[in-house]
């Protein structure tokens, strides 16, 4: 099953028990953003709870299927976060949903399966607030920000923590769109 699947690196499962994966946010408290449209990979829409779990001060979602097979994203301690960050958590967490990847088996953690598959799942994020939202230049720079923070707080090496930063700025600023994207990453799966 999947669960918390935010952060491209496996050392973040620590965080919450029985995860893999969440996004961290900093400390402080913020409003908690509405969610967004999420419909998944099968035409289902996917809903949103909200939680409190796992490590006060850290926002996490989780994309998965709940107790009755319906698709959910669960968000946890979202006051945490700042709401360009909190938006940024709900739209990768969209993703795996979009893409398929909560039907299929997880791939090994830290395998390169696993981290394309985060990847492509921060790339759907930043050109869904790009273009739904309207996120500019300063709406990067807060994603950015707050996901550094939590993973140099957290103990990532410079090197994971810039990677990342890197593939969002890149995807921020592509050509295309996240539903082209999305239909790519289906086709490729054999899913369309």
């Amino acid at each position: 099953m999947h669960r918390l699947i935010a952060i491209s690196l496996a050392t973040l499962c620590a965080c919450l028990p029985g995860s893999s994966l969440p996004a961290l946010a900093q400390d402080g408290a913020h409003q908690v953003a509405p969610p967004p449209s999420c419909v998944n990979n099968k035409g289902v829409t996917v809903s949103f709870e909200s939680v409190e779990a796992g490590r006060q001060g850290l926002a996490a979602g989780m994309a998965r299927r709940d107790g009755e097979g319906r698709p959910v994203v669960m968000r946890a301690n979202y006051a945490a976060a700042p709401e360009a960050f909190q938006k940024f958590i709900d739209r990768h967490e969209c993703a795996h949903h979009q893409t398929g990847d909560v039907d299929m088996p997880h791939p090994p953690r830290n395998g390169p399966e696993h981290l394309m598959n985060e990847a492509v799942a921060d790339c759907i994020a930043m050109l869904r607030l790009r273009d739904e939202e309207g996120f500019g230049q300063e709406g990067l720079k807060q994603v950015s920000e707050a996901l550094a923070a939590d993973m140099k707080g957290i103990g990532f090496p410079e090197i994971s923590v810039s990677s990342r930063l890197r593939n969002i700025e890149s995807c921020f600023s592509r050509d295309g769109t996240a539903a082209q994207l999305i239909a790519a990453r289906l086709k490729e799966r054999g899913l369309q």
